[in-house]
């Protein structure tokens, strides 16, 4: 092997490893939409948020740092959901709160108990469904509002003029919820105070106004690039180009026209594939994984989030958005379910129903 080659070979390998190292090494933040107004799946709070606009409660969405909220002139209820909050408050939310303003927190920590998974609590406003075994055993200054024999659910507890509450759960009215009024309508009495400004922390999220980004020096793209773990994988591939071309003593040449066209691997495996199951008349398996390439995609749609559900969901989600029978839709969902095999037009017809599902929903 020519010493030139060698040395592509050897920087080829390099820049693959410290692009791989800065991906595996750079912080994740997969859960931190959950529990977000701006999230329609399960686990978001975009249904909660539309029902309190539609109760004209004032919500608004906080943009800023916590910090921000000692310019407000009036008294503050500020909502936290899935904050990770681990047995109380920090000394300068304590100091806020002592001012007159509420602080309420969904997701604390707190023990696993005995009790069942998923509990119907009692409460003014009814049955609210709650989805965790964990429980708070209470001291002496704090007021259980939600709870059982194992503990409380949720609880309160004062602060000079004003009071924090607190949840063992994220979820009390996520999406997941909304065929339960009575989640909503509780969640609503805990953060509606009169006098109070009501603010829901979407700064916790990751969402931030123009002027906080520019002011934390990500007003632009080419500033928040510059301060990502991606940004040295690529300083490092570009000095490591410079060396390769400097080391071969050249500079780029004219493109060079293949002659032999390039083969798309992709298609070609898709062809053979298809090819194979096509002789083995295996129809069921090409139903099963286009069912649910096609379920997921209309689910998407629906706001119904990226994990299969089950086909009553789907199909009450349908009635309720478009208003048109199930009829159709219930007959390519219970196709999908049947393991047997369809001939070509059958499986032909099939697919047209799910093209003409997806017209319906788009249109």
């Amino acid at each position: 092997m020519k010493r030139s080659n060698r040395l592509t070979w050897i920087g080829a390998i390099a820049l693959g490893v410290m692009l791989l190292l800065s991906f595996f090494t750079a912080p994740t933040s997969s859960n931190i939409n959950s529990g977000s107004t701006y999230n329609r799946a399960p686990d978001g709070y975009g249904a909660w948020y539309a029902y309190m606009e539609n109760q004209k409660t004032g919500i608004k969405r906080w943009q800023k740092p916590f910090s921000d909220l000692n310019t407000e002139k009036r008294p503050i209820t500020l909502l936290q959901i899935n904050s990770r909050l681990g047995d109380g408050l920090y000394d300068h939310e304590k100091q806020w709160v002592e001012k007159g303003n509420n602080l309420v927190i969904l997701g604390v920590g707190a023990a696993s108990t005995a009790a069942d998974f998923t509990t119907m609590q009692k409460s003014l406003r009814g049955d609210v469904k709650i989805e965790t075994r964990r429980r708070r055993r209470l001291k002496t200054q704090e007021k259980v509002s939600l709870g059982d024999r194992f503990g409380a659910v949720v609880w309160e507890e004062n602060y000079g003029q004003g009071k924090a509450i607190f949840s063992t759960t994220p979820y009390l009215a996520a999406n997941a919820y909304q065929d339960y009024q009575s989640n909503f309508q509780y969640l609503s009495d805990l953060v509606t105070q009169k006098g109070h400004l009501l603010f829901v922390d979407e700064y916790i999220h990751g969402y931030k106004e123009p002027s906080v980004r520019k002011r934390e020096g990500k007003g632009d793209f080419l500033s928040y690039f510059t301060k990502t773990p991606v940004f040295p994988a690529f300083l490092q591939a570009g000095i490591l180009l410079l060396v390769l071309i400097w080391s071969q003593n050249r500079r780029f040449g004219k493109p060079v026209a293949l002659d032999v066209p390039v083969v798309d691997n992709s298609e070609a495996y898709i062809k053979a594939l298809a090819g194979v199951l096509q002789k083995a008349k295996s129809s069921d398996f090409v139903v099963e994984m286009i069912g649910k390439a096609e379920q997921l995609q209309l689910q998407k749609a629906l706001g119904l989030g990226q994990e299969l559900l089950d086909q009553q969901t789907i199909i009450n989600a349908w009635v309720q958005q478009t208003g048109i029978p199930p009829t159709e839709l219930e007959e390519v969902l219970k196709r999908q379910s049947q393991k047997r095999h369809m001939s070509e037009s059958e499986l032909l017809s099939w697919l047209g129903k799910w093209q003409t599902l997806r017209r319906i929903k788009n249109s």
